[in-house]
């Protein structure tokens, strides 16, 4: 449920008149987040929070009985007409600013889910519309107190998870049996229902050049066989059940029955050091007397990995935000400055990961942490990797 409050302090610092979150069919998941459970609607939704006073919904008289945890005045339209008028008459009457989920030329494509049509239509009512980006970071990105606890306890949970699969693999091996990563990647999907943990979708668990694709998922239609001296990355998400929990999301590497390579070894350290990096900075700036920005975290880690050599097979950004909601990848701010420009502050209370990787031919390396901004600068909260797993 939104804390109104905490909004309206942010339209004000934002220097809005307020924020128009526009729905059409579950188009803008930001309903369901403010909500804090599913409205569902089948006609146009206007949801106005002013900067000063009680937030007035604008909806279809099919749909009105639908959206009572939308707290706030009721405005029932029937047509097109009463629609527009309500609009220009009353919800956005003496209106001049507002915030909407948009972003200027899709910079932020995460934020910008309102059609182009709707955004004409308020322009056209004489209304500046400025992105909600920082906006919503700070009503439905920030971690409570409660999502912050279980998100240690699931940290810790999933980091032994992945210890227990490393182990299953090198045990396996050495017993004489054989096993695939579609046999792993179930095995960690049993676990996370032993532990009463959700995900979103099934763990990465990829061998030699199949990690390095960052997408490569075992399926039944599509596995490999687990082999000694093979390289192996497993990437593993879940959480306490509940939207308004966080997960839990690392990556780490292994090799089976050998000791790494050099090549191997110098890809683990490059990555590492690009990863520390990440962190390093934040905690600089933050001792600067300022936010980091997510581009600039980006933007350092980029240049470690570049600098070695590596920089055309590192091809995604540096991190995603951790926040409540649906899915693994957040709502908040990203450590992008390659996907996207994004210069979303990281405010004490949002979460992140970081996740460099290269990606040569032949094997691919991710180090995946997750952590907090905090009032006292970053925290770390989930377990990290200093050395390749030998499982010997």
């Amino acid at each position: 449920m939104i804390d109104l409050k905490a909004t309206q302090e942010a339209i004000k610092k934002a220097s809005l008149d307020g924020w128009l979150i526009y729905d059409f069919r579950g188009s803008n998941p930001l309903v369901e987040l403010i909500a804090g459970k599913k409205v569902w609607t089948t006609r146009r939704v206007y949801y106005f929070i002013p900067a000063k006073g009680e937030p007035t919904l604008l909806v279809n008289r099919l749909d009105a009985s639908h959206t009572g945890a939308l707290p706030g005045e009721r405005l029932v339209y029937t047509d097109r007409h009463q629609l527009e008028d309500f609009l220009k008459k009353s919800l956005l009457k003496s209106v001049r600013r507002v915030a909407m989920e948009y972003s200027p030329l899709c910079e932020l494509p995460v934020v910008s889910v309102i059609d182009g049509g709707t955004v004409e239509m308020i322009r056209s009512t004489g209304v500046e519309i400025v992105s909600s980006a920082n906006i919503q970071q700070t009503v439905v990105a920030v971690w409570s107190d409660e999502a912050y606890k279980n998100h240690l306890v699931a940290s810790k949970l999933v980091g032994g998870i992945k210890d227990k699969a490393f182990a299953l693999i090198g045990r396996t091996l050495r017993s004489g049996g054989s096993l695939t990563d579609l046999d792993v990647q179930r095995f960690i999907m049993d676990q996370f229902a032993e532990e009463g943990l959700e995900t979103d979708e099934p763990p990465v668990v990829a061998t030699n050049q199949r990690s390095g694709d960052p997408h490569y998922v075992p399926t039944e239609a599509t596995h490999y066989p687990i082999k000694s001296h093979d390289w192996v990355l497993i990437d593993l998400w879940a959480r306490q059940p509940g939207e308004s929990n966080i997960f839990s999301d690392i990556t780490w590497v292994g090799v089976i029955g050998r000791d790494p390579s050099i090549r191997e070894h110098d890809v683990f350290i490059t990555v590492k050091q690009g990863r520390d990096k990440a962190i390093e900075l934040m905690k600089e700036i933050h001792r600067s007397g300022r936010l980091a920005q997510g581009w600039e975290i980006d933007t350092a880690t980029r240049k470690i990995i570049s600098d070695k050599g590596f920089g055309e097979y590192f091809f995604h950004r540096t991190g995603h935000s951790l926040s409540p909601g649906k899915f693994v990848h957040g709502t908040g701010v990203n450590l992008d400055d390659y996907e996207t420009h994004d210069t979303r502050e990281i405010i004490p209370g949002v979460g992140w990961t970081v996740e460099p990787g290269i990606y040569l031919p032949e094997f691919g390396c991710r180090l995946e942490i997750n952590g907090r901004m905090t009032a006292g600068g970053p925290e770390v909260t989930s377990v990290v990797q200093q050395d390749i797993i030998v499982e010997s």
